[in-house]
C-alpha cells in the first residue's frame, strides 16, 4: 500500500526506510540534493531501494570548489544517476544583464538560478523526495514527513521528508555510524550551505541558517514556490 493512503499521523509515525519504500511505489520519484549532511543521510536511504533515482542538484555557478568536488566524488562512489539542473542564463550572462544579483537582490538570483530551474526539473516526476529537518529553521518547524504540493503551472506532486523528524545529531550520528564522509565544509565551521557568496559560518550558533544570506532571510525559495494542499 503506498504511504500516501496513510492519514499524516501515520506517515509521520513512519521510520526513515519504511517512508522512503512506501513512498516509493506512488509514481515517477525524484530527490532534490544539495550534498549536505541530511541530504546525504536520505540518498543513501533512498539507493538501497531504488539505486537509479534522479538526483537533482541546482548547478548555480555559484557553488563552493568544495561542494562541486564532493558532489561528483559521492556521485562517483555511489553511482548516483546525478542531473544537473542550470539557469536559462550562465552566470556571466546574468551578471552582465543585471549586475551581481547575489549582492543587490538575493531573492531574484536564487529565483533566476534554483526556483526556475526546479520548477522545470520537477515536471516529469509524481514524487519529490527532500532531505528537508524541522529544526533546521523556524520556517520549518512544522513541515510533515509526506505533503501534497502544487506546483506554479498547476501540477500536483508528493513532497517526501523522511527524516523531518531528524535532528543534527541524528544526521551526524548516522553518518559516523555509516562511515560515510561529509562534506568538508563543516569541518570549517559551516552549518547550512549553499551558494559561496551568500553562505558564511553562523553569527548564531542556536540557528544554523542564521549564516545564510547574511541573515537576511531564511529560504531560498525552492522550498516555499509550491503551494500545500489540505489533505
Amino acid at each position: 500500500m503506498p504511504v500516501f493512503d496513510f492519514g499524516p499521523e501515520a506517515q509521520d509515525a513512519l521510520d526513515a526506510a519504511e517512508l522512503v519504500r512506501l513512498a516509493l511505489d506512488g509514481g515517477p520519484a525524484c530527490f532534490t540534493c544539495s550534498f549536505q549532511a541530511e541530504d546525504i543521510v536520505v540518498l543513501d536511504h533512498l539507493r538501497r531501494f531504488a539505486p537509479r533515482i534522479p538526483v537533482l542538484f541546482l548547478e548555480t555557478g555559484y557553488h563552493f570548489a568544495e561542494t562541486l568536488a564532493y558532489r561528483d566524488r559521492m556521485a562517483g562512489r555511489w553511482n548516483l544517476n546525478l542531473v544537473n539542473l542550470s539557469a536559462d542564463l550562465t552566470v556571466a550572462e546574468q551578471e552582465a544583464q543585471f549586475g551581481i544579483l547575489n549582492r543587490t537582490d538575493p531573492a531574484r538570483c536564487c529565483q533566476l538560478r534554483k526556483v526556475e530551474p526546479l520548477m522545470k526539473g520537477l515536471a516529469a516526476y509524481e514524487v519529490w523526495f527532500t532531505g528537508l529537518r524541522r529544526d533546521q529553521s523556524p520556517t520549518r518547524a512544522n513541515l510533515r514527513k509526506v505533503e501534497r504540493h502544487l506546483l506554479p503551472d498547476g501540477k500536483p506532486l508528493w513532497k517526501v521528508s523522511p527524516i523531518a523528524d531528524w535532528v543534527w545529531e541524528d544526521v551526524a550520528g548516522y553518518l559516523d555510524a555509516h562511515e560515510i564522509e561529509a562534506l568538508p565544509l563543516y569541518g570549517r565551521g559551516y552549518t547550512s550551505i549553499g551558494c559561496e557568496p551568500c553562505t558564511s559560518p553562523p553569527p548564531n550558533a542556536a540557528n544554523p541558517r542564521s549564516g545564510r544570506w547574511g541573515g537576511h532571510k531564511l529560504e531560498c525559495g525552492i522550498h516555499t514556490f509550491t503551494d500545500a494542499l489540505d489533505r
